[in-house]
This record gives structure tokens, C-alpha cells and sequence, in this order.
């Protein structure tokens, strides 16, 4: 497995981090690195099955795509379980 693939899910992950502690609407829970690393742990789980999974080549549009999904999954149940808790 390349660098590269790894590099760019890390990158994904921050950004969708970012992103969605920047977006979500209402109450945020979680603070700034517990989003990211929420969203970058989401990003590489993802990368790493469809790798393994042989859904995406390395280097590809859809390897990028299954990362940003998991990230953007990672944060769904994040959210989900924090107001959860809050109840």
C-alpha cells in the first residue's frame, strides 16, 4: 500500500473534521481533536476495508471516496453516541 493512499485519507479525515465541527447544526458535542480524530480514524478504517476488500485501486478517485465516507460515518455515530449520553 502506497504512502500516498495513507497520507491523502489522513488529509481527508482532518478536513472532514474540520468541516463538520465548523457545520453541524446545533449542539456540538465533543471538542476540536475529538472531532478530528474522529473523523481521520473514520477516514483510514475506511481506506484500509476497501483496500483489503479490493473495492477501490490505489491512487484512485473511489479510494478517496470510500475514505471521506467513512469519515463522515465516524462522525454520524460520534454525534449520535454523544447525544446519547447527554440525555
Amino acid at each position: 500500500m502506497p504512502e500516498r493512499s495513507i497520507l491523502a485519507w489522513l488529509a481527508i479525515g482532518l478536513v472532514v473534521g474540520v468541516i463538520g465541527k465548523l457545520t453541524a447544526p446545533g449542539r456540538k458535542p465533543g471538542g476540536w481533536m475529538a472531532i478530528i480524530l474522529t473523523g481521520i480514524a473514520g477516514a483510514l478504517l475506511a481506506g484500509f476495508v476497501a483496500e483489503t476488500m479490493r473495492w477501490t485501486t490505489t491512487g484512485t478517485w473511489r479510494n478517496d471516496a470510500a475514505a471521506s465516507l467513512g469519515a463522515i460515518a465516524a462522525l454520524a455515530v460520534h454525534r449520535w453516541l454523544k447525544n446519547r449520553q447527554s440525555r
